[in-house]
């Protein structure tokens, strides 16, 4: 299992490749859009920082428009881009389409949906955890049920959307591949304050 960061801050791909056990950034057109700076250039940048992985989500009016989206993305650094495709039965037959490159099935909510990924040779799938939640389904619930319909494939789950260390700890116990989370949410499951406690007793001891 591995850890990856949600991000598409420079700032936060240099904190990643600081702390060393951040496996990839993930970004999408969300985090894109909030950095004010075009994608390509701001991935360039992040694969210039963090010596990593990075996904990177990619579209088009048309099939061919999204596969031309998803080599120009590629060719940024081949071997380090993977592609994130939004989950539609269209964009499913894109993936077999991109011999070569990885891809991530991204906004999945079914088991039925990660399945199909799956059998259209997507390396990740990436569903929205809190989201479904607060659609009133139960989110690492649902994680378990796609861990099991990818069982026996090439296909891990990267669990996305997670708010909370709970929430964190819950998708863990659901069997997830991997988890994607934003910086703030790493830095609250290394705080505790038992562990601060302790660490203001052993500075009290230290030698003036």
């Amino acid at each position: 299992m591995a850890l990856y960061m949600d991000s598409a801050q420079p700032e936060d791909a240099r904190r990643a490749q600081q702390l060393g056990f951040i496996e990839a950034i993930t970004t999408n057109p969300i985090l894109v859009a909030k950095a004010g700076r075009p994608g390509l250039e701001l991935l360039a940048e992040i694969l210039d920082i963090f010596e990593g992985p990075v996904f990177y989500q990619v579209s088009g009016d048309t099939p061919e428009a999204c596969i031309d989206a998803a080599w120009e993305a590629y060719q940024v650094h081949p071997g380090r881009v993977i592609i994130k495709i939004p989950v539609t039965l269209d964009n499913l037959a894109i993936v077999p389409r991109l011999s070569g490159i990885d891809v991530a099935i991204t906004a999945v909510f079914s088991p039925a949906q990660a399945y199909l990924a799956a059998q259209a040779g997507a390396l990740y799938v990436a569903p929205y955890v809190n989201r479904i939640t607060r659609a009133g389904g139960d989110g690492p619930a649902t994680v378990r049920q796609m861990v099991e319909a990818v069982r026996d494939t090439k296909t891990e789950i990267v669990a996305a959307s997670i708010k909370t260390v709970e929430e964190t700890l819950a998708v863990l116990r659901a069997g997830a591949h991997h988890l994607t989370l934003p910086l703030d949410l790493i830095e609250a499951m290394a705080d505790h304050t038992l562990s601060r406690q302790a660490i203001e007793e052993f500075d009290r001891l230290q030698p003036a």
